[in-house]
């Protein structure tokens, strides 16, 4: 079981948060917590030094707050998922920290099994949106336009964005589509290239906005 262990690395300024966060999850069988962060720039640190699966990263925070950690973490192409773990609920907070590479979000008030559950969920490539976020950042592209890129897209390639926009990771679309994982990742390459989109979440906005979603 130890190589399907989820390596979490908790980020915020308050450390009661974080002792919180860190007695519950160090009683889930399958998710190990490998280190703490107190604020952004350390949490980048600790992300490249330590290489968790999963970063649960707070988003206000003094000095470096975890957008721009986010942007430096993709800057870095590190591979590490992060989920945003707020007390902040306003759009114009959590748009931007979806934007700059987050693979989703949940309320520090949240059901401890359900955060066991988003960690693991973004662990195996889904998007956590919360509807009227998910409402907020089609809205806002929409203004950018480019619904025609989609015609450059294979067949094959619309059957995995639209697999994309179900949630699906990149090993459960290699098993529906019957593909090796490294044929799905290519073609997921290919789609962002070609949708001119940074990742995946974005991805799966273009697809429920263009209609190629499931």
């Amino acid at each position: 079981m130890a190589d399907k262990t989820i390596r979490v690395l908790l980020v915020d300024d308050h450390q009661v948060v974080r002792r919180g966060l860190r007695t519950f999850l160090e009683i889930q069988e399958d998710i190990e917590v490998v280190g703490e962060a107190s604020d952004g720039a350390e949490g980048v640190a600790r992300t490249e030094e330590l290489r968790p699966d999963v970063v649960l990263m707070d988003i206000k925070m003094p000095g470096t707050d975890g957008i721009e950690a986010l942007r430096r973490l993709r800057e870095l192409e590190n591979p590490a998922k992060v989920l945003i773990v707020t007390s902040f609920t306003e759009q114009r907070t959590v748009v931007p920290a979806l934007r700059a590479g987050a693979s989703g979000y949940v309320y520090k008030d949240v059901d401890p099994d359900a955060l066991a559950g988003a960690i693991r969920s973004v662990h195996a490539g889904h998007v956590l949106l919360q509807p009227e976020v998910a409402g907020a950042l089609l809205a806002q592209d929409d203004a950018g336009g480019g619904t025609g890129r989609g015609s450059t897209l294979t067949e094959r390639e619309r059957e995995v964005l639209g697999l994309i926009a179900d949630g699906r990771s990149n090993r459960e679309i290699a098993r529906a589509l019957v593909l090796s994982e490294k044929t799905v990742k290519t073609h997921v390459s290919n789609i962002l290239m070609k949708l001119d989109l940074a990742d995946r979440t974005q991805a799966a906005l273009w697809a429920v906005r263009n209609g190629a979603a499931g």
